[in-house]
């Protein structure tokens, strides 16, 4: 990141990119909800915020807890640091150029489940520090009875998919999870690998009255990936790709007795540009998401209401944001600078964005 003798420019595109720091208690990685670990650094640790800007080769998984358990958990862990970072949250969107600090054009996957492997491992959004974690129903792991999954899938970090938001296209909300990502390069990404990735295009798949987005992506060094510029090339170079990946989110809730799942925009899959601003939305959706997070915590710390505000009976509600949902948001004060170098600057998100369309 930009040292602190840099323009203020330079600084709000450093946070805007990854530069933050977020304090964990260690007291909270004892929850119920998570894992007991031995003790371990967490982010930011005591030397005060990262120095730099998180990317894919900063980052390794680390495994706590017995493999094939309840309790094992991929933690991401910054091999410079020593600390373990989120991969929600920690980890940039937008890859940066460590010399340049300037975004490559390519996005950050993180790769939850690996292409050939059928397990069902999602990011933990409601744990501290949202380690990837095998899913769950009534106390047993699952896996997908449909069997091993085609392609490497995983999600973007930095966004968020909110159920509050009815896209105009698709008439739903979002389904409360960060964008995901199907990847579709030859070589197998292992849980909690993250990896430069190239957008191509995006499907709209509709699960239970939720829009789930599935990103269309290659890595950036696959060796189809200069190739590969827009979802047409896929259908042209790779056929059957495209089809293969819908058809397996079509039916693979079936083997659990389920309906096929169905699809907005006539199943269709929709190009880069449309797949770049769905992207875009779904980060201006984490950002709200922290806003949202600083404003609930603010207003729990005030006083309840005075009577004579009580009687209104006209006031206009105030918005329940999704985080009744329990997702667990960084600290505070370090989002709080998140989400203000997000709005003060909007070229740097542009130019983020402008980059993946013509280099990614």
């Amino acid at each position: 990141s930009a040292p602190e003798s840099s323009s203020m420019r330079v600084l709000g595109l450093s946070l805007l990119l990854g530069t933050m720091v977020v304090s964990t208690s260690a007291a909270a990685l004892l929850s119920p909800q998570a894992p007991l670990l031995a003790p371990m650094a967490l982010r930011g640790g005591t030397d005060g915020p990262m120095k730099r800007v998180l990317s894919h080769e900063d980052l390794e998984p680390e495994l706590h807890g017995q493999s094939d358990t309840l309790d094992a958990r991929f933690f991401a862990k910054d091999k410079d640091a020593a600390e373990h970072r989120s991969l929600w949250h920690d980890l940039p969107l937008f890859e940066v150029d460590s010399q340049t600090q300037k975004p490559t054009g390519a996005m950050q996957f993180v790769c939850e489940i690996p292409k050939w492997t059928r397990k069902k491992y999602e990011i933990a959004t409601k744990e501290p520090l949202n380690p990837i974690k095998q899913d769950e129903k009534k106390g047993q792991l699952r896996s997908f009875k449909k069997g091993d999954i085609y392609f490497n899938y995983g999600c973007f970090p930095r966004t968020w998919e909110d159920p509050d938001f009815i896209h105009p296209d698709v008439g739903v909300g979002g389904d409360n999870d960060p964008l995901d990502v199907c990847e579709i390069g030859l070589r197998q990404i292992g849980t909690g690998r993250v990896r430069p990735v190239k957008v191509l295009g995006v499907l709209c798949m509709v699960d239970e009255g939720e829009a789930d987005w599935k990103i269309i992506a290659i890595d950036r060094e696959d060796a189809w990936a200069d190739q590969l510029h827009d979802i047409d090339d896929v259908e042209k170079l790779l056929p059957g790709t495209l089809d293969t990946i819908r058809e397996w989110f079509r039916t693979y809730k079936i083997p659990d007795g389920k309906p096929a799942n169905e699809f907005a925009l006539g199943e269709k899959f929709m190009d880069r540009a449309y797949a770049l601003s769905v992207v875009h939305e779904t980060h201006r959706a984490w950002a709200r998401l922290v806003r949202s997070n600083v404003e609930e915590s603010a207003n729990a710390a005030k006083d309840e209401p005075k009577e004579e505000a009580k009687k209104d009976d006209k006031a206009a509600p105030k918005k329940k944001f999704t985080l009744k949902r329990n997702l667990s948001v960084p600290a505070m004060d370090a989002l709080r600078q998140v989400e203000t170098s997000m709005v003060s600057d909007e070229k740097a998100l542009t130019d983020a964005l402008n980059k993946a369309k013509i280099d990614g």
